[in-house]
């Protein structure tokens, strides 16, 4: 268990983890009910959750700076960190594309896709929520080979919607605007992965 005084290490890290929560709900929420011309007004909603993440990035950076000791290696906060920013940051660059690429209409496969990032949110919220017991992480280790499964899974259906994209849709605009939301949606999944992969890293350095 870590000690009261890295209690702020550990805070920054799920108001991180709940942004990536917020990000992705809000994404499936815009993509589900989706409506192009409401876009601009989402991406204000969804920059304020990405500018939140950025200002803890760097609160975290600010506090390492001058931190004498920390709970866990300061390169490894500072990389958890950077990879939980990432992932806000990839979140709201699907809702960039979804806007000027000027998609229309969205596939099942995107809805699909969308369904797995906010899982991998959730994942990496509960996993982080866990992050202070890192002495002990048996209910650590299975968030991070969760996230790595649902990351597998993803792979697959970026496979086969990818796929039934090339095979069935004639517009070569459309073609190419949905492969950058799949491509987008599967790098969000990838960026959780690596929260999962950081988080894995500390398990070993400290056991």
């Amino acid at each position: 268990m870590a000690r009261k005084s890295d209690s702020f290490y550990f805070d920054n890290y799920n108001s991180c983890a709940d942004n990536i929560c917020k990000a992705a709900h809000l994404l499936e929420g815009i993509m589900r009910d989706y409506n192009p011309a409401k876009l601009e007004k989402y991406m204000d909603e969804m920059h304020e959750i990405e500018q939140s993440s950025d200002d803890l990035r760097h609160g975290m950076m600010d506090t390492l700076l001058r931190a004498f000791i920390t709970p866990i290696e300061r390169e490894d906060l500072a990389r958890l960190s950077s990879s939980l920013d990432d992932v806000t940051d990839y979140i709201e660059g699907v809702l960039h594309r979804l806007y000027y690429d000027n998609i229309q209409e969205l596939t099942p496969g995107a809805l699909e896709m969308v369904t797995m990032l906010v899982k991998a949110a959730e994942e990496v919220r509960n996993m982080i929520a866990e992050l202070p017991n890192f002495k002990k992480p048996e209910s650590l280790h299975e968030h991070v080979i969760s996230i790595n499964t649902l990351e597998s899974v993803g792979d697959e259906i970026f496979l086969r919607i990818m796929r039934e994209l090339h095979m069935t849709e004639t517009d070569p605009l459309r073609v190419l605007g949905m492969r950058e939301i799949y491509t987008v949606l599967e790098s969000c999944l990838d960026a959780c992965e690596r929260v999962a992969d950081g988080v894995e890293g500390i398990i070993m350095q400290n056991n």
